[in-house]
């Protein structure tokens, strides 16, 4: 994790990496990059995240097995976060955050190959890379460019899973 700090801090600087972003997004940096480089345990993260939805997370906090049946992991892949396809994923997920939170999305990045995090020797992505997982573990989607959270959603909402809960809640 101290790795990702120095990367996202000294190599590109906070502002270069948020450049991409919505000014709210830009203004709220340090904080965010702050959940980026911490190292906290699972349980803290999950805690994190139920307590504010619309945070991003490093894909180092969590394994995917504690998030089974819990929440939909959106992974966001890229050798660097200085790379255009990741900038522009993020602001895409930024813009409409709030219609992953109510399909019960966390959000993961990986911008650090040399980490070998345990979810990109699981997932083996190349360069830029979005992968959907559904709650049960599923790998849903995996795509090699950016994709809005329109796209992200209707694929959410056709899974077995996310029928079940909209049944479910009526």
């Amino acid at each position: 994790m101290k790795v990702m700090k120095s990367v996202i801090l000294a190599a590109c600087g906070a502002a270069t990496f948020w450049a991409g972003f919505p000014a709210a997004t830009a203004a709220q940096a340090p904080a965010m990059v702050e959940a980026l480089v911490s190292e906290p345990t699972a349980e803290a993260t999950i805690a994190a995240w139920q307590e504010d939805p619309a945070r991003i997370f490093a894909a180092g906090d969590v394994a995917l097995s504690d998030l089974l049946y819990l929440a939909r992991p959106v992974v966001v892949f890229a050798d660097t976060p200085r790379d255009p396809a990741f900038s522009q994923q993020m602001a895409l997920l930024q813009d409409r955050i709030e219609d992953l939170a109510v399909r019960d999305v966390i959000v993961l990045v990986d911008t650090d190959p040399g980490a070998e995090s345990a979810l990109r020797e699981v997932l083996r992505p190349r360069g830029f890379a979005l992968t959907l997982i559904d709650k049960d573990g599923r790998i849903a989607q995996r795509k090699p460019s950016p994709w809005s959270v329109r796209e992200i959603t209707h694929a959410i909402d056709k899974m077995p899973l996310r029928q079940q809960e909209i049944n479910e809640a009526r």
